[in-house]
């Protein structure tokens, strides 16, 4: 298998897996924990990958993020790019108004005084009631909507509110300049075929970005599929510079 095979097969396994990992990748989950002073699992998770974003930027989203994985699979309907623009910044807002509650419940809840990875959970599975899938196929909906609605990676655009945990990270990188994964273009190899744009899973332009000599973006998940997919080797992805 090559590496876009590896990568979605990944994906598709994280997703089918949700039903037993949801509290762990939950942000409402972790807000309940935090309002009784415990650590969940999603928050060390949380946690453990902001500090990665600082090198890998957004590499959790293209090849970790259960839901991003499923989005993928929802191309099969609807394959257009996003509109993006200010819309972009939805995002931002959740990710604010839902960091502002978490903080004010830790310091109601006097602090963090414990951990519990399996926090509200039955023997460290997520889902075991029949109200909790209810629950599940709630937010697949919704996601699925987002999808199919807005165009590629829909809700990874407009309303996750981790990623903005990965893009700060990215920031404070790209500040700093330390070494971190990153994608490289040669403007001169570069023949214009689009096929990288294309193949982007989250619809950035990326042969413009190519031409323009501007591989950073804020919204790429650093999947390498426009590497894979450029037959002229024009992109390349790595830590060299």
């Amino acid at each position: 298998m090559n590496r876009q095979q590896i990568r979605r097969m990944l994906l598709l396994l994280l997703f089918a897996s949700i039903p037993a990992t949801l509290f762990y990748v939950s942000p409402i989950i972790l807000l309940m924990g935090a309002s009784e002073g415990v650590a969940t699992g999603s928050m060390i998770l949380f946690s453990v990958t902001f500090f990665a974003s600082l090198v890998l930027g957004r590499f959790w989203c293209g090849w970790f993020c259960p839901m991003g994985g499923f989005q993928e699979l929802c191309e099969g309907i609807q394959d257009q790019p996003v509109s993006g623009g200010r819309l972009n910044l939805l995002k931002y807002v959740v990710w604010v108004l839902w960091f502002v509650m978490v903080i004010v419940t830790v310091l109601s809840a006097g602090g963090i005084r414990a951990v519990n990875i399996f926090y509200s959970t039955n023997s460290g599975v997520s889902l075991t009631e029949p109200i909790s899938y209810l629950v599940y196929f709630i937010i697949i909906g919704g996601i699925f909507l987002f999808a199919v609605v807005a165009g590629k990676r829909g809700f990874c655009h407009y309303f996750c509110p981790i990623c903005v945990h990965f893009i700060i990270g990215r920031k404070i990188r790209n500040l700093f300049r330390w070494p971190a994964l990153h994608l490289s273009g040669e403007t001169n190899l570069c023949t214009g075929c689009n096929k990288c744009s294309k193949a982007c899973p989250m619809g950035l332009d990326v042969k413009e970005m190519v031409q323009n000599r501007q591989m950073e973006d804020a919204e790429c998940i650093l999947c390498a599929s426009c590497t894979d997919i450029c037959p002229k080797g024009a992109i390349t992805y790595g830590f060299k510079n």
